[in-house]
């Protein structure tokens, strides 16, 4: 018997989750321009509606597809988290979530895509933007605020700490990787560029040590 009527909670998020799924792997293999919305409808089996009900399109559908990716490294910065490690522990934890995850081969290609469509399609550029960079660097923003307000860090604008140490993060390495001038770096090799990245960022480069 077909079943008729609004879906329960847990099938609108097995639902949900099946059609962020189903757009990744399009967007990879398709790219942007090249996808219409009744592929992605008909992979994921629900309907336009649903579709832009939901995302309000194509554009807002690809910026769910990358706020899912960076929901995985911006919560290790909750107030929660970070009461239960000191700030650098924290900052650790959450670099090391969020390399790992830029640097992951589908991830890079995503990005590659936004890159060569964003001019053709100035919405996917806000939607990429709003729901990755700008979310991550908003909530580091709010953390080094935080911990601005306990003495950890120095009376410095809090926006332009985030952005320098994600700067920090995204180095030379990342861009070369961007290219394929670089194989993807295993978790050992992303726990050695956080720690040192990290450090460098809390103590600086200078010598205190004077003769």
């Amino acid at each position: 018997m077909i079943k008729c009527g609004r879906p329960r909670k847990g099938e609108e998020c097995l639902s949900r989750d099946r059609l962020l799924d189903t757009a990744f792997s399009l967007f990879l293999e398709n790219g942007y321009g090249n996808l219409s919305l009744e592929t992605i409808a008909r992979d994921a089996r629900v309907s336009m509606r649903t579709i832009y009900s939901q995302f309000g399109g194509k554009a807002g559908l690809f910026g769910a597809v990358i706020k899912r990716c960076s929901d995985q490294f911006v919560t290790s910065l909750s107030e929660e988290n970070v009461l239960e490690n000191s700030p650098e522990e924290a900052l650790i934890s959450f670099a090391k979530q969020f390399l790992y995850r830029i640097t992951r081969p589908e991830v890079v290609r995503m990005r590659t895509i936004l890159i060569g469509e964003s001019l053709r399609f100035p919405d996917l550029a806000t939607q990429f933007y709003e729901q990755g960079p700008q979310r991550t660097l908003d909530h580091l923003t709010q953390f080094f605020a935080r911990q601005q307000q306990t003495g950890y860090f120095a009376a410095v604008d809090p926006h332009f700490l985030a952005d320098h140490f994600l700067s920090a993060l995204r180095n030379g390495r990342f861009q070369k990787l961007q290219l394929g001038l670089e194989p993807t770096p295993d978790e050992a090799e992303i726990d050695v560029w956080v720690r040192q990245s990290v450090g460098l960022f809390l103590r600086g480069c200078l010598n205190n040590v004077r003769g």
